[in-house]
């Protein structure tokens, strides 16, 4: 049974799966999250954790920390990502900081998959008019309508040279698709085959590409990469995809060039001011839109609940969690 001495495991929403943390108490936070950042802290404070388990969009912050107390030995993040933690704070106050990398990757890129061949072939608009009384009332299409474009052969620029960006162009070799990416330095693995790619300048991409997806994390660097400027270098019948972080793209300026036929289209699963897309985006059929669940799948959600477990396990053990990010000044 466990007692007051019992060390904390906090979760601050409910996951997929169990917490598999023998010898401690794992408490779990509400369905639906916390409304603020207070809110928050009230529950950190009322717990008194050994280990946290966060999502992505929970801040980590001196303010929490202080609300968590000494005993705070790691901050789990549930996500790939970790913009969210303040780490430097962390490692002054000798608290690991771990994350779920690799579980999130196949999930991702297949949903990043699924909007670029969403947005090509108009789905939102088909299934919209398919569902509705107009289509057995007017009859048969025709074919001149709901044309989209196509992929096979076409050019697919990859922003972002991690793993869910291998796993996007791997999938595109099924369409004979042309690979290029854009990244800070060279990755041959994109280079060689199967994949055949080649590094680019993001500009230079940007005019070549038909198809161009996002996998860049979000930094000061990248806040707005994808800005006006850049989707004016892209060609009209070209289509965009972000699966990364909302502020990487410039989404009223992505809205506007959709809306005005300056790009064909667009797929989003993460916005600027999530969970807020704007109201541009929301109304433009042409952009396919998801609400965040590029990791998603049963299996994978899962994954990323068992290594959370395992890295609170090591935490409270006092050993090296299997997840640990290198401390941050």
């Amino acid at each position: 049974m466990p007692t007051d001495t019992t060390p904390a495991v906090l979760v601050t929403r409910i996951t997929p799966g169990a917490m598999d943390v023998p010898g401690a108490r794992v408490v779990i936070g509400p369905e639906q999250g916390f409304d603020s950042p207070e809110a928050l802290r009230a529950f950190v404070a009322e717990h008194k954790p050994a280990a946290l388990v966060t999502m992505y969009y929970d801040r980590v912050d001196a303010a929490l920390l202080d609300a968590a107390g000494a005993q705070l030995r790691g901050v789990v993040n549930f996500a790939v990502g970790h913009e969210n933690i303040d780490r430097a704070e962390c490692a002054k106050r000798g608290v690991a900081v771990c994350t779920t990398p690799d579980a999130v990757t196949e999930g991702t890129a297949d949903l990043a998959f699924m909007l670029m061949l969403a947005a090509a072939r108009r789905l939102p608009a088909a299934d919209r008019y398919a569902r509705s009384d107009e289509y057995p009332a007017r009859g048969r299409l025709g074919m001149h309508e709901f044309l989209g474009v196509h992929l096979t052969g076409q050019t697919l620029l990859i922003v972002g040279a991690g793993r869910i960006g291998y796993g996007v162009a791997a999938r595109a070799l099924g369409w004979g698709m042309r690979i290029l990416y854009v990244a800070r330095s060279r990755h041959l693995e994109f280079e060689f085959a199967p994949l055949g790619g080649r590094r680019v300048g993001l500009d230079e991409g940007l005019r070549e590409a038909d198809f161009v997806s996002v996998h860049t994390p979000l930094t000061p660097e990248t806040r707005h990469l994808i800005n006006a400027e850049r989707l004016r270098l892209m060609k009209p019948t070209a289509v965009l995809v972000n699966t990364a972080r909302g502020p990487v793209v410039d989404e009223a300026a992505l809205a506007e060039a959709v809306a005005s036929g300056r790009l064909f289209g667009a797929g989003l699963d993460v916005y600027e001011f999530e969970p807020r897309p704007i109201e541009a985006a929301r109304g433009n059929l042409n952009i396919v839109m998801t609400p965040h669940i590029g990791s998603a799948s049963r299996v994978h959600r899962e994954l990323m609940t068992a290594m959370v477990s395992a890295n609170c396990r090591a935490i409270l053990a006092g050993a090296v969690p299997p997840s640990l990010l290198a401390p941050s000044r």
